[in-house]
């Protein structure tokens, strides 16, 4: 039974032939979608773990706060899709809560993580923007091996392209096999870059909320452009705009407009 194999021809790889569904327990199907999500959220958990004495921040306090965070991100991913693909369920008002039809979007995820870890740090009076630089980093973790999950899905694709590292696959929107941009990939090897610079950047992190600031002028650099490309992006009402590509890029112009501020005042007489 074939499962949509994926190929990179210009690689010599493939086909990848697997089922999505990596086994069944009494009846219901473990996807591997699901498993590689919980794979980079437990990477994710370790390394930040690891950080906190040098980010400033009991490990407690890490630990509690995901407890609050993780539940929200996921009810944020699935409310940011459902609220810009509404037509969706305008007519079936119920299917809004059956997420395993797939359906949630990373940006409402990082939205309500990062909102959640900030109230969360000023009731326990800690350094909101401490627990905010520990959490982008396992945020990068998550995106990077998360979109593998995407892969495993047979999604998160770009535009048709020649070049020698497309990707292979049926695409039920075009009727047929097509040569596309491997958008999941593109986004999962600037989530691993980006990581790479936050982890030396930490020793030298210079205030609190720097690291932040770095994530989504990096994060959002980069979604932005690959964004511009997906063929499955959701649509700001009636505007033809593609929503995280606006909210990419502006939260990438505001933090690179901060960071030089900081900067330029660090360096004032």
């Amino acid at each position: 039974m074939t499962y949509n194999p994926i190929e990179f021809p210009g690689l010599g790889i493939g086909p990848i032939d697997f089922n999505p569904t990596a086994f069944t327990v009494f009846g219901l199907g473990i996807q591997w979608y699901g498993i590689i999500i919980a794979l980079g959220f437990a990477l994710a958990a370790i390394y930040c773990s690891s950080k906190t004495s040098a980010i400033g921040i009991k490990s407690d306090d890490f630990t509690d706060a995901l407890f609050f965070a993780v539940p929200l991100a996921i009810v944020g991913a699935r409310l940011y899709y459902v609220v810009f693909n509404f037509s969706r369920f305008r007519n079936d008002p119920l299917n809004m809560f059956n997420i395993r039809e797939g359906g949630v979007a990373i940006y409402g995820a990082v939205i309500f993580a990062l909102a959640t870890a900030y109230i969360y740090a000023r009731i326990r009076k800690i350094s909101p923007l401490d627990l905010l630089d520990l959490g982008v980093m396992g945020l990068l973790i998550g995106q990077c091996i998360g979109r593998w999950g995407n892969f495993a899905n047979r999604e998160l694709f770009g535009t048709r392209t020649s070049l020698p590292w497309r990707m292979e696959i049926y695409i039920p929107e075009f009727g047929e096999r097509a040569a596309v941009h491997p958008a999941f990939l593109y986004e999962s090897l600037w989530n691993a870059a980006g990581f790479l610079l936050l982890h030396f950047l930490l020793k030298k992190r210079e205030y609190s909320g720097q690291l932040l600031l770095i994530y989504l002028a990096w994060y959002g650099l980069g979604r932005g452009f690959i964004e511009g490309i997906r063929t499955d992006s959701l649509y700001l009402l009636n505007t033809g705009l593609r929503v995280s590509q606006v909210l990419a890029f502006a939260s990438c112009a505001a933090a690179l407009g901060l960071l030089t501020y900081f900067r330029l005042r660090k360096r004032a007489p």
